[in-house]
């Protein structure tokens, strides 16, 4: 069986494609002039809102956002994974230094090995119930210096590193896609039983490496027990 790209890890089930989608390669841009024929130019004002540093206001939106989405793209592939906490978890170190504490979670570290490789990346900051969004754009160091991590003390437990964002660009984005989605409308929120387990879709995805009932019986504990 293949090895996982990243990690090393031996894939649980070969990949088997079947009835994959091919694209009319008639309508398939190639050029960024061909962008001119299907969209208007973008507004002066869309233009004009990026920004290259942080400021009273990109502060105070990260200051109340306890989650945000990491873009990253390495040799090996691209990735984009969460990062959440309680509001202001993310600190503003000055206007152009933002510093992400790298908290627990499943050693894979997908994002940190693509910085190692590629130190570009993309953030995407959300408030619970705002629409608008903020978006970064920088270059990120990987910093495990004892004082640093200590600064994100949380329960008890430091990061084991912090993720240290030079700001290039910074603009709001503007609320339609979050509109369209009435992401935060809970009466378009999904019972959590209308899905399929965690438990069940790892044992899916693994080739039964996983037992779903198992897990799924010693999960809530044991996110409590290893969330920092």
């Amino acid at each position: 069986m293949p090895k996982h790209r990243r990690c090393g890890y031996r894939c649980a089930i070969p990949n088997r494609h079947q009835d994959v989608m091919t694209p009319d390669p008639d309508f398939l841009l190639t050029s960024a002039d061909q962008f001119e024929a299907l969209y208007a130019a973008p507004s002066e004002r869309a233009i004009l809102k990026q920004i290259d540093r942080l400021d009273e206001h990109c502060r105070a939106f990260v200051a109340a956002s306890p989650f945000l989405m990491l873009a990253t793209a390495g040799r090996d592939g691209v990735d984009c994974s969460p990062r959440g906490d309680r509001p202001g978890f993310v600190e503003a170190a000055d206007d152009k230094t933002l510093l992400i504490p790298d908290r627990r979670g499943n050693n894979r570290i997908d994002s940190l090995r693509n910085l190692i490789d590629n130190p570009q990346v993309g953030l995407l900051f959300l408030v619970p119930g705002v629409n608008e969004t903020l978006r970064i754009n920088g270059e990120a160091r990987i910093s495990s210096d004892p004082a640093l991590c200590a600064r994100f003390e949380t329960s008890g437990a430091l990061p084991r590193t912090v993720v240290i964002v030079t700001v290039s660009e910074a603009f709001m984005q503007c609320p339609r896609a979050l509109v369209r989605s009435e992401l935060w409308n809970p009466d378009r929120h999904l019972k959590r039983s209308e899905l399929p387990s965690f438990g069940t879709i790892l044992a899916a995805h693994t080739g039964g490496a996983v037992e779903a009932a198992s897990y799924d019986a010693d999960h809530d504990a044991t996110l409590k027990e290893t969330l920092y």
